[in-house]
């Protein structure tokens, strides 16, 4: 009795395995390849759902459905005008054949070291056809002036025929072209980053530092120069606005004297009297001004002044 119970358990497992190698499932994202004996048989399976296949002699071997990454590794690539550069990538491929995949590479380890061969060797040769603007820049545009110094640094910025995106473009349709017989699809290219490596980068930075402080100097003598109109602006105007304001007041001054001269006048002839007392005062005036204890002149006798002279001796 207890022999047959165990056979039959062992019958049971033996059925549960049989069973359990005789399906497999295919989710929505895989797809698989049926091999026998290390062989492929039969097509693909790409819908989703429960599959059956000979136990024990067929083995389901998966494959992504979905997209995958592919990450390049910074290599140093020299551009047409030799300027060496990191460049950094990175893209994104597809499974679309998955029987054709698994006869050439196998599995996603052999895909990612087939893509590295694919992807950098055609980086290394459109990066080498082409100057670093075409690299760096995607399209020809006009530099928007913010001031003198964007002038001063760059009149106009060098015109580019390919451009970055189409680079990229031209990379990832011919590395697509190469993988096609390799059962995927190379759907997106991208540049991740593109930078100087360090010897040259610190040329290009002491460069910059001396075009700077050349834009600097120009600033400063610039600023020199106008200081210095300025200056001769400000000097020539004050001594324009002093000219003026000299003139206005001798002619002021011109008007208040003959004023002055006609209000004497006035006032003095009355009658013979004050004539005479305006003209010795006038006189008096004029010796005041004119003579102190060390002048010395040499007077007429019909002089005005001698007159008052001799009638004080």
């Amino acid at each position: 009795m207890k022999k047959s119970t165990i056979t039959i358990l062992i019958a049971v497992v033996v059925l549960l395995i049989v069973i359990a190698q005789s399906f497999y499932i295919v989710s929505e994202e895989q797809q698989v390849v049926i091999t026998q004996f290390g062989r492929p048989v039969g097509d693909a399976i790409t819908e989703a759902g429960i599959q059956f296949k000979i136990p024990f002699i067929q083995k389901a071997n998966y494959f992504e459905k979905r997209y995958l990454e592919w990450d390049g590794a910074p290599n140093q690539v020299p551009t047409k005008d030799k300027k060496f550069i990191f460049v950094d990538t990175y893209a994104r491929w597809q499974i679309t054949d998955p029987l054709q995949f698994y006869k050439r590479l196998t599995n996603e380890r052999g895909a990612q070291s087939r893509l590295d061969d694919i992807l950098d060797g055609e980086t290394r040769d459109f990066i080498a056809k082409n100057y670093l603007e075409e690299t760096v820049r995607t399209s020809n545009r006009s530099p928007i002036s913010s001031g003198a110094i964007s002038e001063i640094v760059e009149d106009s910025l060098v015109q580019i025929y390919v451009g970055r995106d189409s680079i990229q473009e031209y990379i990832q349709r011919s590395a697509s072209l190469q993988a096609q017989d390799l059962g995927i699809a190379i759907l997106d290219f991208r540049f991740k980053r593109i930078n100087y490596v360090e010897e040259v980068r610190t040329q290009v930075y002491e460069r910059m530092k001396s075009e700077r402080y050349r834009i600097a100097d120009k600033f400063r003598s610039e600023g020199q120069g106008e200081a210095s109109r300025i200056n001769g602006e400000k000097e020539r105007e004050l001594k324009s606005i002093q000219s003026e304001a000299f003139r206005k007041a001798e002619e002021i001054k011109g008007r208040a004297d003959a004023e002055a001269a006609a209000i004497y006048s006035n006032a003095y002839d009355k009658n013979s009297q004050s004539r005479n007392l305006y003209k010795f005062l006038m006189s008096m005036e004029t010796f005041q001004k004119t003579f102190n204890d060390q002048t010395t002149v040499i007077l007429s006798t019909d002089s005005e002044l001698y007159k008052y002279l001799k009638s004080s001796n």
